[in-house]
């Protein structure tokens, strides 16, 4: 394990990230997988209203994260994020579970994008297995973030893009359809029928609960802004800025976008491996609209993906060089990019070729699910962290006005984050499908606390007494 403070200059990152890359990275990683695939799945378990009410929900507790994390990440930008913030405000075993959960989370999530990628080139290629397109993609994806942080940043901006313009395009046309502006095959303009009240809730309101995992799962990557923050321009500046702009425009596409899908479709049509945007292109007979979406969807997987590896491997990073992962992944390429740890990453995304040897749609629901549990501890690690940080900083006697980002309404909003996430990780044990996840989180974040009690605790003190002792010395 590496010492605390090990890191020289000669082994940290640069700060190439500009406001724009910021913005599209955090916004990017959240349209993909989780809206083009999970969201026609929502809507299929918890019905049209249940889907809109659940996402809505997730989008108050995404901004319950992201103004504490927004408070953090502005007084202390590191690279590290919410596992150094839980390190030094709530305690370093908590900092240590919080880490690896997230990391094998955002590793996971990698996994489910390979998949859903594989999935969707079944679209052009029926008969080539969803494993082969998974390892394909995986290497691809690889080169691509072994390239410069600012390679990696600049393709995220445009993929990024790409995306945006293909959700507004998609509302816009479906919006038409409804309205039977633009006439779907062997369809009528369905809004009045299919968001009738009598079927906004098919199976009850307790279900929106248990389908609330989807819903982290599609909202997961907002929080890139904190990782990304120890590599961008001026983060005092370009983090609150990309915190106000990204939380709108997530919302407000998610919602939209499943008011289109639960007009032209029923629930009950709705399934997970064949993308509900490309059906609709297909119905609205535009030439080749299918095809071009599916190719989008796919960009947008992959952008999900390429964000998902970005953030496992400076996590790790982060970690190995605060002495709570193996020193070798804290070393960086002639390029500045963390190599060995990014080659560790990959070894989770494995789990995605899972596909060969079992069906695509349970690897893509275990991997969701992991991937969900292990993102709504660590929101609720961010809040944590935001609550014990705001009251040190007073009781050491700083002022409130010299924060560059604060959360208001404190200490509701991260106790009220803190017992919404709670009462999600409570529900999944009603649910049979996620119910494994559930325990298999929980304990591997219990397994990691224990590990950490055990084996870590006196060396990261001894560690921590060394480096407070040369910082008092110089």
């Amino acid at each position: 394990m590496s010492n605390i403070g090990e890191t020289s200059q000669d082994n940290l990152l640069n700060r190439s990230m500009k406001s724009r890359h910021l913005f599209m990275l955090s916004l990017g990683g959240v349209i993909g997988t989780g809206l083009f695939l999970n969201a026609g799945y929502t809507i299929n378990q918890a019905g049209p209203g249940g889907a809109i009410l659940g996402y809505l929900f997730g989008g108050l507790i995404l901004y319950m994260v992201m103004v504490c994390l927004g408070e953090l990440a502005v007084y202390m930008p590191v690279t590290g994020s919410f596992q150094t913030y839980a390190t030094r405000f709530i305690s370093p075993s908590a900092g240590f579970s919080l880490g690896w959960m997230y990391f094998v989370g955002s590793a996971a999530t990698a996994g489910v994008e390979f998949t859903a990628a594989g999935i969707l080139m079944q679209h052009w290629f029926p008969d080539v297995p969803i494993w082969i397109w998974c390892a394909i993609f995986m290497v691809l994806l690889f080169a691509l973030n072994a390239l410069t942080t600012k390679a990696f940043a600049e393709a995220e901006f445009w993929f990024a893009g790409i995306k945006v313009v293909a959700v507004v395009l998609f509302v816009i046309i479906g919006a038409a359809a409804i309205f039977g502006i633009i006439p779907l095959e062997e369809r009528v303009a369905p809004l009045a029928t299919n968001l009738a009240p009598s079927g906004l809730f098919p199976a009850g309101i307790a279900i929106v609960f248990v389908t609330m995992m989807n819903v982290i799962f599609s909202y997961q990557g907002s929080e890139l802004v904190g990782i990304a923050a120890g590599e961008t321009e001026n983060p005092q500046k370009n983090i609150p800025k990309a915190i106000r702009t990204i939380l709108i425009r997530i919302v407000v596409f998610y919602i939209a976008s499943i008011v289109v899908l639960s007009a032209i479709f029923p629930a009950s049509e709705l399934g997970l491996l064949e993308s509900p945007f490309v059906t609709l292109m297909n119905l609205a007979g535009i030439p080749y609209a299918g095809s071009i979406m599916n190719f989008v969807i796919l960009t947008a997987i992959l952008s999900v993906g390429n964000s998902c590896l970005y953030a496992s491997t400076r996590l790790l990073w982060s970690m190995a060089n605060e002495g709570m992962a193996p020193k070798v992944f804290g070393r960086l390429s002639k390029r500045k990019v963390p190599l060995t740890a990014l080659l560790f990453t990959m070894v989770f995304s494995l789990l995605s070729l899972l596909t060969s040897v079992m069906e695509a749609d349970t690897v893509f629901v275990l991997l969701m699910s992991i991937a969900g549990i292990s993102v709504t501890i660590s929101w609720m690690g961010i809040a944590a962290s935001q609550l014990m940080f705001r009251r040190r900083y007073i009781k050491d006697g700083g002022s409130l006005a010299d924060l560059g980002y604060k959360v208001r309404f404190y200490p509701f909003v991260p106790i009220f984050c803190i017992a919404f996430c709670l009462l999600i990780l409570v529900f999944l044990a009603f649910d049979p499908t996620q119910r494994v996840g559930l325990y298999y989180g929980v304990g591997f974040f219990i397994a990691c606390m224990l590990f950490y009690k055990l084996r870590l605790e006196k060396k990261y003190q001894k560690a921590a007494l060394a480096n407070n002792k040369v910082v008092q010395e110089n």
